[in-house]
């Protein structure tokens, strides 16, 4: 398999339109046997991340699990994300356990804390696979994250150490590397902007209707724009004080992931217009890290053909088979009822 092969069909090449099909629920009617199965076979699970922090996530468990597989959706997504879904479903038919991890405020999660999500809140995705960790100790443990989520999935990979169980690999698809240089690629591409600052003020406002003595966003905040906001959001609520200081507090460019002991494979496409190539071109990995690029594929894309099938999951389970080739013997185990409470409606 050769990501620098990856050629999209016919119609299929431009950027954008591989990256907005990433998301699009169109390609859920391609493959609604697998994600009815997945979806009737999976169960809402809260975790206890530690700090009284809890976060939400879906369980699909599966006897003789190959491994266990966290997954990390991107911003103003969800484990519902269809990029997400999609990928649970092939790995679930593969003979692997999974975990849809939802992120603070996103999915149906905003009443579970009081403060806001923010990027640099690794500590609880951390705390949450560990605890996933503790619950399903006879599985090999592996992660994949897209965006966002590929970003926090390396760098919970940094932090192997605190978690009670070996991370046999972790892949990254798209992963934002330099914050800044995403934020500034972000404002260049307006239509991207206007997407996501629609989802994020939906967010937002869910929040303030949940807690409105503590939060109280208006119309002029919303209009200041993605660097705007943050930097508002940035110096009112958390202790980074700048918008630069928190944007580099979730950077993993430069020689951040060179000290990186977890075997990881990161994709990317060239023609990326949300994640600056040059960002990839300018990392120090590891020895242990894969990093494929891709010509096309748009951000989180890489549709390669009309029945809207992903190259992005045939990476991703090729580089994790490498790591649970074979499945494990004997049942789930029953610790797994330690892992959370059922969700609260």
């Amino acid at each position: 398999m050769n990501p620098q092969r990856f050629q999209p069909a016919f119609g299929l090449g431009n950027s954008h339109l591989q990256s907005l099909l990433a998301s699009s629920r169109v390609r859920r009617w391609f493959c609604t046997g697998a994600i009815g199965r997945l979806e009737r076979a999976s169960r809402e699970l809260v975790l206890d991340c530690g700090n009284g922090v809890r976060l939400l996530g879906l369980h699909t468990p599966r006897t003789d699990a190959r491994g266990l597989v966290v997954l990390l959706h991107g911003w103003e997504g969800s484990a519902g994300s269809t990029y997400l879904v999609r990928l649970a479903a092939r790995l679930h038919s593969d003979g692997y356990e999974v975990f849809r991890l939802n992120f603070r405020d996103h999915g149906p999660t905003h009443h579970l804390n009081e403060e806001l999500f923010h990027s640099n809140r690794i500590d609880e995705v951390v705390g949450a696979v560990a605890a996933i960790a503790c619950a399903l100790p006879a599985r090999p443990l592996l992660l994949c994250g897209y965006s966002l989520g590929g970003n926090f999935a390396l760098r919970v990979a940094l932090r192997a150490a605190q978690i009670p169980a070996p991370i046999a690999h972790v892949v990254a698809v798209c992963p934002v590397v330099s914050p800044a240089n995403g934020l500034q690629a972000l404002e260049r591409a307006r239509w991207y902007e206007r997407y996501f600052m629609h989802k994020w003020r939906g967010s937002l406002r869910r929040k303030q209707r949940l807690y409105p003595g503590r939060y109280d966003f208006d119309d002029w905040q919303f209009g200041l724009g993605l660097r705007g906001l943050t930097r508002l959001l940035v110096e009112r609520y958390t202790d980074f004080g700048t918008l630069e200081r928190y944007l580099d507090g979730y950077s993993i460019g430069g020689d951040r992931l060179a000290a990186l002991a977890v075997p990881a494979s990161i994709l990317t496409a060239a023609d990326d217009p949300i994640i600056p190539v040059s960002d990839f071109h300018a990392l120090r990995t590891a020895p242990g890290t894969r990093l494929d690029i891709a010509p096309h594929g748009g951000h989180c894309g890489f549709i390669g053909n009309w029945r809207l099938d992903s190259f992005a999951e045939d990476y991703v389970l090729a580089q994790l088979g490498t790591a649970a080739p074979a499945a494990a013997a004997g049942p789930s185990p029953g610790a797994r009822a330690t892992i959370a409470a059922p969700a609260e409606s």
